[in-house]
């Protein structure tokens, strides 16, 4: 169900989250400074990227967590659940899991400035961008 409802968040179109939520995102499973990495983050045996083994969805491109910059990765999607419902995902719990709670509220305390550490990108669809840009002319315009 999780799975059926990120693909359908992608869309036609390869939507993917901002750029601040996949860096929690990204904090909730790799860890930052003195913030430890998800003890379910795996080291992908057929690349140099990591997918999370407690989603149970193995190690394919398509569960990779980060990949290169140009492709789309499994923290892109818009929709997306974790199975410890980590911050920056969609169904994030405050209060659940208690094995992990201590982690979780050292993400939800840290410095949101430090996201700015996080070096990520997204790879931006040059045709959207030139829509958003004749849209941001037109409204300016008038």
């Amino acid at each position: 169900m999780s799975l059926a409802m990120s693909i359908a968040s992608r869309g036609l179109t390869n939507n993917k989250i901002d750029l601040e939520t996949k860096k929690l995102r990204y904090v909730s499973c790799f860890g930052v400074g003195k913030i430890p990495s998800c003890k379910y983050l795996t080291k992908s045996n057929k690349s140099e990227f990591f997918y999370c083994k407690a989603c149970e969805c193995g190690d394919h491109k398509h569960t990779w967590l980060q990949r290169e910059p140009e492709v789309y990765s499994k923290l892109d999607y818009p929709s997306l659940t974790c199975p410890l419902k980590m911050p920056g995902f969609t169904n994030y719990d405050p209060n659940s899991p208690k094995e992990e709670i201590q982690r979780k509220q050292q993400i939800e305390m840290m410095d949101f400035e430090n996201l700015k550490l996080v070096n990520l990108t997204i790879s931006v669809d040059a045709e959207k961008e030139k829509i958003f840009e004749r849209v941001n002319n037109m409204m300016k315009n008038s």
